[in-house]
């Protein structure tokens, strides 16, 4: 194993993604201080690194994302319980010197929160800030990049005055020389369609998927995750919306071939989803590749003056707006910008060496193990969104699993994790919310308990859904229905209930936190017995007026005030009892 680079002389970049721009903007901060000559730079997920060398390092940079109503990414949470040890002092992190910079979206309450309390965390914990928290807006006309540009000029000359031995090529951060590539740092070996079928590594899709993505700086820490924990096979793909629904919502059902699968409710899915084989053929005609070949690894580069000169535009600060605009606002492929710049012919090295690798998608499981124990259920939402300039472009995980016939050989590649709602205990009561596919969890709450209520005692559930129309998008209507009824968990002869708001099928539109409201007396006698609260959903406007319409109750119920009740709601949280999982 390699010694240790001084930490005197190396630059930590340590980065907590969810959705993969984190990543992406940590990776960035490594490339430009490589090319200002920093002796060692490392790039890690926060997961990926013990909280308990942070005194040991230097100089770190953090670049974190944040989710939800004010949430830290999943990669954050343990890192974030370490550093709120009370034994540790207001001089632990003494000499350590750290730059923090956020990706949030000003358009919610607690804009990069994550990022701000990470800030003050470290201060208070000794640790000397090199500049000022950057905060980047995915509201600005540029993106999350419009503050890291700047951000990044004076993180590099902060560094620079103080420490220049950290980035001898200062200059070229600057003033980089984009007539000087470099070499590639990655080798592509091909392989003959003959040379392939007697190759059992590239017969064993686990194999091949775990090297792929050893491939990628970004994903060789995950050593548990490389390759997939299941290849599931699809046995069903129902749609739940009505035919003619401007909205499309899939049941599907995955199912392991081999063996069993091993989750609890409340646990999340990972799928890795694969390319449109159309998208392949064209990428490898535009690439000029062999398409009778087997490709363990890829790559790109380019040329062409009128082209040249725009690229170049696009890479400098001054285009970084029209960069935007022009790539991620459009959501653009490679193949498409590739397609744009036909003068671009770089050798496929680099292809590989500069294109991201896919990113696992995260769906909530919709069963319980004890009602499916060799299946995986889930609800997932077809996206699809039209970009300023009218090009219609379709979520690629949600659009592959829509495509994949039950009736044919599809091997998925999956991951288990645990998400951020915790399977409750028989004997708690449970208010469950879940609009639209919020939903998907509860589903298997609620099948859950329904197979334990055959064993043992279990305590009422109230679930709160919502949708747009009766008629279009009741999901599960049938299956709620089943159990609100006779000695049902949800039946009201058991404690239980089930109350549904349909928002566009009257003039006034209705929400759950409506339905809540009218139903506040059952709300608080089940908060009374000790019930824990489960929220799911969208993460825009909904976790917040549901968490006001439960305040309002408790002020109502117990004749208290607004905060009194607030702070009713976070010590319930506190406790335990106080379960969020949103998604944007």
């Amino acid at each position: 194993m390699a010694a240790t680079p001084a930490a005197d002389s190396r630059l930590l970049v340590i980065y907590a993604s969810e959705t993969g721009n984190a990543m992406d903007a940590a990776e960035r901060v490594g490339r430009q201080a490589e090319r200002g000559g920093c002796p060692a730079v490392d790039v890690l997920p926060m997961d990926s690194f013990d909280p308990s060398c942070l005194p040991s390092e230097r100089f770190v940079v953090f670049v974190v994302s944040t989710t939800g109503q004010g949430d830290t990414p999943d990669s954050m949470k343990g890192f974030w319980r370490y550093l709120l040890k009370k034994n540790l002092g207001a001089r632990w992190l003494e000499g350590v010197r750290y730059a923090v910079f956020g990706l949030g979206d000003s358009g919610y309450q607690k804009y990069n929160f994550a990022a701000k309390k990470l800030d003050k965390r470290l201060l208070h914990l000794g640790a000397e800030p090199i500049i000022q928290v950057g905060l980047g807006d995915d509201q600005h006309p540029s993106g999350y990049e419009g503050a890291l540009d700047p951000w990044l000029l004076s993180l590099w000359e902060s560094l620079n005055q103080t420490t220049p031995s950290l980035l001898p090529r200062m200059y070229d951060i600057i003033n980089p020389d984009l007539s000087v590539l470099g070499d590639a740092k990655v080798e592509v070996i091909y392989h003959s369609s003959d040379e392939a079928q007697q190759d059992s590594n590239l017969l064993d899709f686990k194999n091949l998927i775990q090297r792929a993505r050893s491939m990628s700086p970004s994903l060789q820490f995950y050593n548990n995750d490389k390759e997939p924990h299941y290849m599931l096979q699809m046995v069903s793909n129902r749609c739940l919306t009505k035919e003619n629904s401007d909205r499309d919502v899939r049941h599907f059902e995955l199912e392991n071939p081999s063996s069993g699968i091993t989750y609890q409710v409340g646990d999340a899915l990972e799928i890795l989803p694969s390319q449109s084989p159309s998208a392949v053929d064209s990428f490898i005609e535009r690439c000029k590749l062999d398409p009778d070949c087997y490709i363990t690894v890829m790559s790109f580069f380019a040329t062409a003056e009128h082209e040249k000169e725009k690229l170049q535009y696009f890479a400098s600060p001054e285009g970084r707006d029209d960069l935007y605009q022009y790539n991620q606002k459009e959501g653009r492929t490679i193949l498409e910008v590739l397609d744009d710049f036909p003068s671009v012919q770089m050798p496929f090295e680099w292809l590989v060496q500069l294109t991201p690798p896919l990113k696992k998608r995260a769906f909530s499981i919709s069963s319980s193990p004890l009602a499916k124990p060799n299946q995986i259920h889930l609800t997932v939402s077809i996206v699809s969104w039209r970009t300023p300039f009218k090009r219609m472009r379709r979520g690629l995980c949600s659009s592959w699993l829509a495509g994949l016939n039950p009736n044919e050989e599809n091997l998925i590649p999956c991951w288990v994790h645990h998400g951020s709602l915790p399977p409750p205990h028989p004997s708690t009561p449970l208010i469950l919310i879940g609009p639209g596919t919020g939903c998907a969890p509860f589903c298997a709450f609620v099948a859950e308990r329904a197979a334990q209520s055959t064993s043992e005692a279990t305590a009422p559930i109230l679930f709160f859904f919502g949708c747009r129309n009766q008629e279009n998008d009741f999901l599960y209507k049938d299956f709620w229905y089943a159990h609100a009824h006779d000695q049902g968990v949800l039946s009201s002869k058991n404690g239980g209930g089930f109350f549904v708001a349909f928002s566009r099928d009257q003039p006034q539109k209705v929400y759950v936190q409506h339905r809540i409201r009218e139903q506040s007396a059952r709300v608080w006698n089940l908060l009374k017995s000790g019930a824990a609260i489960y929220i799911a959903g969208s993460s825009t406007k909904m976790p917040a007026d549901v968490t006001a319409a439960l305040e309002e109750v408790i002020c109502e119920e117990t004749v208290c005030s607004e905060e009194e009740a607030s702070i009713w709601l976070r010590k319930l949280e506190r406790n335990g009892k106080f379960h969020t999982e949103t998604w944007s």
